[in-house]
């Protein structure tokens, strides 16, 4: 019997984030350690169906971004809480098929990067990467997200949520007049700049409008920043460190999904940043309050603003940053001295520490405890 540890890498989704979601698996499972670990590889596809992939296929077109695509088994999966971790089952024979140490999720966007499946693992009872259930949550709102951020006097640009059902009520000049021209609108609940638009008149204001909210029925309006774009990444439970920060030399108008995943020219990727000493501390000092006021465990990138007269605003938080072969997340690492395959090490070890502290927790209430 394999004295490995069995980890599931779960991939693909329902979100509009679904091909970056298969290029991030694919690095993964590259880099990861074989002689540590044993792989199943769990695909799930775009209508929530999972998968269990083979190895060599399990995505078609698998160096081709603008091509890739889950390549669906016949071995459809459930995973059933309350099991001890036997708890995949084959929907055909009806019978447990595995047993999964840790999960490493690379779903990004809804129904995996905001709390949905990280519920699923703590009710099964897995261990799994990165942040849990309220990290995850309150990291895809933008909107809450950055109402927390603010309350902890950490800096962000302004902006309005936008509900669907207010679409109606809110014109282009209220906009313009609150935040100037360009501004940004996009979906609340989304990454990698999919359904974002900068408006930069009144002919662009509501079709990109439309196009957000065919992605959320909430939408973030926010205020163009004049800055340059950093970004840092983030590792750690209760006592987080932060990476060299990298800069995003976009080649775009800004860094689009097709400068992040499509264009080989996109974007010039700068690490470590050609920032000041103090910037680059201070951007690092952020960043991890960032992590720590949004509950975030395991993992997180941090994207921030550096504004010429030195001050830092922050853009967002990714807990399920990207880990294809142009990602940040893994070049700020390797950067500041943590290769790919040793990350993935760090980031499944602390999920396991982390399952192990809540186990010792009580679930019950009892009269005779003192």
């Amino acid at each position: 019997m394999s004295n490995k540890i069995k980890v599931g890498i779960l991939f693909g989704g329902k979100s509009a984030e679904h091909e970056v979601s298969l290029q991030s698996a694919k690095n993964i499972l590259e880099a990861i350690d074989r002689d540590k670990y044993d792989i199943l590889l769990l695909g799930i596809d775009k209508q929530g169906q999972w998968h269990m992939g083979n190895e060599s296929e399990f995505v078609l077109h698998k160096d081709n971004p603008r091509l890739i695509a889950l390549n669906k088994s016949n071995d459809h999966l459930a995973l059933i809480p309350g099991q001890a971790r036997e708890n995949l089952v084959d929907l055909k024979k009806k019978e447990s098929i595995h047993q999964i140490d840790v999960v490493f999720p690379v779903l990004h966007g809804p129904f995996g990067e905001d709390g949905t499946v990280q519920g699923l693992f703590k009710l099964a009872g897995i261990p799994f990467v990165g942040a849990g259930v309220l990290g995850s949550a309150v990291g895809m709102d933008k909107d809450v997200m950055k109402r927390l951020l603010r309350d902890a006097d950490i800096t962000i640009a302004d902006f309005i949520a936008v509900q669907s059902h207010e679409r109606t009520t809110i014109s282009y000049h209220e906009i313009r007049k609150r935040f100037g021209a360009p501004f940004f609108a996009k979906p609340a609940n989304l990454g990698s700049s999919v359904g974002v638009h900068k408006v930069h008149n009144e002919n662009e204001f509501m079709p990109a409008l439309d196009d957000a909210f065919r992605f959320d029925t909430k939408i973030i309006i926010e205020e163009f920043v004049d800055g340059r774009e950093i970004e840092c990444a983030v590792l750690g439970n209760e006592d987080p460190r932060a990476s060299v920060p990298g800069e995003i030399l976009p080649s775009h108008e800004f860094y689009s999904y097709e400068a992040k995943y499509i264009d080989e020219q996109g974007a010039v990727l700068e690490i470590p940043a050609k920032v000041p000493e103090n910037a680059s501390s201070k951007i690092r000092d952020i960043s991890i309050k960032a992590f720590k006021t949004l509950c975030c465990e395991g993992m997180a990138r941090v994207d921030c603003f550096l504004k010429k007269d030195g001050s830092v605003v922050v853009n967002e938080i990714n807990t399920i940053p990207g880990f294809t072969s142009i990602s940040m997340y893994t070049k700020l690492w390797e950067a500041s001295g943590i290769p790919y395959g040793e990350l993935i090490d760090q980031l499944i070890q602390l999920a396991l520490a982390r399952h192990e502290k809540e186990k010792g927790l009580q679930s019950h209430y009892s009269q005779d405890v003192p």
